[in-house]
């Protein structure tokens, strides 16, 4: 495990070890976050490899300027963007790709961000705070239904129309513009809550999902990924809530199942149409010391898949 600037890197050893890297490879880290996968990638790859970073934090990116490294390039860009980022740099073909998703520990714990209860802070909530609304920004807006759908959708919360008719009474008196707003509204609205979670926690990983695009970036960027990997390429991705994982979950079964072909089609065995990944494995979850050291780490599940040779 990796601590690099407040940040443990879930998985670490079984990432990387999943990428099954060459050391003349070159691989994809789709978010940098503090660098922890990316310096291990880096330390298996020989003088000829070469490993393309991307983070749309303009943080992580900046701290990426610590890596003095020829083999390594960082760009500020969502994943979403890995085409356009690896035609600029003129890779074409790659041996891996690794996506840790969710939010970064630096995110949660810098209140400025915006991102967490336990501070009173700008609703900000965005991962890259150079463009795109915030969080405060949307909710002066969305009306008491656009406001329950995300909650529900994207939260999994059951007082999803109680919480967003609060938030809508309450704007009429003031913005709602703060963390501490945001956070006491939702406990004020919530009538009971599970043991151990504070009454916001869904609301505030919906509103962080929807500021951010979450969701759509991920659907986005699969079909780059495996279109970009090389036959025998792995990808490696690594989700910690439901959503994320549903995504990818469905997306690799699909891509490792031969495409539906109409009944009656006049073919032999030989002439069906091949998937494009193979599954790796099964779904990997941090070892019980791992999430006792990090406890962020307890709802993580990482997900292998290759290229297959006759893609």
């Amino acid at each position: 495990m990796s601590a690099i600037s407040g940040h443990v890197t879930v998985l670490l050893e079984e990432a990387v070890e999943g990428l099954a890297i060459r050391a003349d490879g070159v691989y994809v880290d789709g978010t940098f976050g503090r660098g922890g996968h990316s310096r291990a990638i880096l330390a298996h790859l020989g003088p000829g490899g070469r490993l393309i970073a991307l983070d749309r934090d303009p943080s992580a990116v900046a701290a990426a300027e610590a890596i003095r490294d020829s083999r390594f390039t960082i760009v500020h860009a969502p994943f979403s963007e890995m085409n356009r980022a690896l035609d600029a740099h003129e890779v074409g073909r790659v041996h891996g790709v690794l996506l840790d998703l969710g939010v970064s520990s630096p995110q949660l714990d810098e209140a400025a961000r915006g991102m967490s209860f336990r501070f009173d802070a700008p609703l900000d909530m965005r991962m890259d705070t150079s463009r795109g609304a915030t969080a405060a920004q949307w909710l002066a807006e969305a009306s008491v239904g656009q406001i329950r759908e995300v909650l529900r959708d994207y939260g999994e919360e059951r007082f999803a129309h109680a919480i967003a008719k609060a938030l809508v009474a309450a704007r009429a008196g003031q913005p709602v513009a703060t963390t501490g707003q945001l956070a006491a509204i939702v406990e004020k609205a919530v009538r009971t809550r599970e043991p151990g979670q504070h009454p916001a926690t869904r609301t505030f990983q919906a509103l962080r999902i929807l500021v951010n695009q979450e969701l759509e970036e991920l659907a986005l960027v699969l079909p780059q990924c495996v279109d970009r990997l090389a036959p025998g390429g792995r990808l490696v991705v690594i989700s910690f809530h439901s959503l994320e994982d549903r995504i990818v979950k469905r997306y690799l079964r699909d891509a490792s199942r031969p495409p539906r072909l109409p009944s009656r089609l006049p073919l032999r065995e030989c002439e069906l149409p091949q998937p494009v990944l193979t599954l790796i494995g099964r779904a990997q979850r941090p070892s019980e010391a791992e999430r006792t050291a990090n406890p962020r780490a307890r709802s993580a599940v990482m997900r292998i898949a290759e290229r297959r040779e006759a893609a």
